[in-house]
């Protein structure tokens, strides 16, 4: 069966107050085109579907008349994520699974079973369904959205987050009858030696909810979302990376999905396929606001972090200058000043922890307890 495998569209989320909702369009129709041209017949989305719990109705509508159009050429199977409020997500479902679109939130209910166009769910229990094309082809997925207690409506327990996973991850092995059906596990986690960018919250919570390799369950493929850099962990983990680059360290990244053949032997034809509909983000420097107009110029196409290395602090002309730029997303200056000597510390683009970390220890003049830091960034957690 031939699959692709995407992620973390984060619909909705801005560029440091600039909307883009015109680029979430075009890569689903970018997608879309890849899958008629690529043959695909099954979509992984593997959560962030939105960026907020609350999307705005045009986040929404994008969403809505995306999968929509993704669905005119394959069927597809959505897992929440963290950014995801679940419950909103699944909401539509029943309607959405006539149009063979399957979304499954964390009440890990079991889709329709119905067969539609040439790939639809012939089997599924909670947290698990086969699909089957036309030529007899099938897929067991084992389908784990962003995994805590509280989605899971679970009350406290001596259990470790480990053995948590394992009992979760068995659930959807469930439905597994040993017939070497070729497995997929899709999920939305933070995998151990993953490496994260700066759009990503927090996420592993000091270490406390990283899932190790050995506990991911024998499968042909795994398909992760959670991190927006493409990534391969181990032998068979992926992920996909987000379609779209949301912050400006990933300038240079390359963006696309994963496009894949899976039999019983295994994958095969495994391709990244670059997603070239997005705006570039550019980093730039320059030395005076002459030189800066020019090169933004050069880059008008593109989303522009500018860095300008001054003599003097910018006169308020030359800022609205500057600022009229319509790629001009960040605006930095270095002024080199004799006269003027700064010494206070910076506390700009510091992280959460970091942030609270040198607030523990202005305070009790000693390193933040890891424990207290895990504690601290589980609170600033997406539930």
């Amino acid at each position: 069966m031939k699959i692709l495998h995407t992620s973390d569209l984060h619909i909705g989320k801005k560029l440091m107050g600039r909307e883009r909702y015109g680029e979430y369009r075009s890569v689903f129709t970018e997608i879309s085109e890849i899958c008629k041209k690529e043959g695909v017949e099954l979509v992984f989305i593997a959560g962030d579907v939105f960026d907020t719990y609350t999307p705005s109705s045009e986040a929404e509508e994008i969403f809505y008349s995306g999968i929509k159009l993704l669905a005119e050429t394959c069927a597809v199977l959505i897992i929440s994520g963290n950014h995801d409020d679940y419950v909103r997500l699944t909401a539509a479902a029943q309607i959405a699974e006539e149009l063979g679109v399957y979304i499954i939130g964390n009440n890990l209910r079991a889709v329709y079973c119905k067969k539609r166009k040439n790939v639809y769910p012939s089997r599924s229990g909670a947290g698990w369904v086969v699909f089957t094309n036309c030529h007899g082809e099938e897929v067991y997925i084992n389908a784990l959205p962003y995994p805590n207690e509280a989605r899971f409506k679970e009350g406290r327990s001596d259990e470790s987050f480990t053995q948590k996973m394992s009992r979760w991850i068995e659930t959807g092995e469930a439905g597994k009858s040993g017939d070497g059906i070729p497995s997929v596990f899709l999920s939305h986690i933070f995998l151990v030696g993953g490496a994260v960018s700066d759009s990503e919250r927090e996420i592993d919570l000091g270490g406390t909810r990283a899932v190790g390799l050995d506990l991911i369950p024998e499968c042909g493929y795994c398909a992760l979302g959670h991190l927006h850099k493409r990534q391969k962990i181990g032998e068979k983990a992926f992920y996909s990376g987000a379609p779209m680059r949301f912050s400006f360290d990933e300038c240079g990244q390359v963006k696309s999905v994963n496009v894949f053949e899976l039999d019983k032997n295994g994958v095969k034809n495994f391709k990244q396929v670059e997603i070239t509909s997005i705006k570039n983000l550019v980093r730039l420097q320059a030395n005076g606001v002459e030189s800066a107009l020019k090169l933004l110029e050069r880059y008008q196409n593109d989303y522009v972090e500018m860095t300008l290395n001054l003599d003097s602090p910018l006169t308020s002309v030359e800022s609205a200058e500057l600022r009229q730029t319509e790629c001009l997303i960040s605006l930095k200056t270095n002024v080199k000043s004799p006269d003027c000597v700064d010494n206070k510390i910076s506390n700009k683009n510091k992280s959460s922890s970091e942030l609270f970390s040198d607030y523990y220890k202005s305070r009790y003049d000693a390193e933040i307890p890891k424990e207290l830091l895990a504690l601290f960034l589980s609170l600033t957690e997406e539930e």
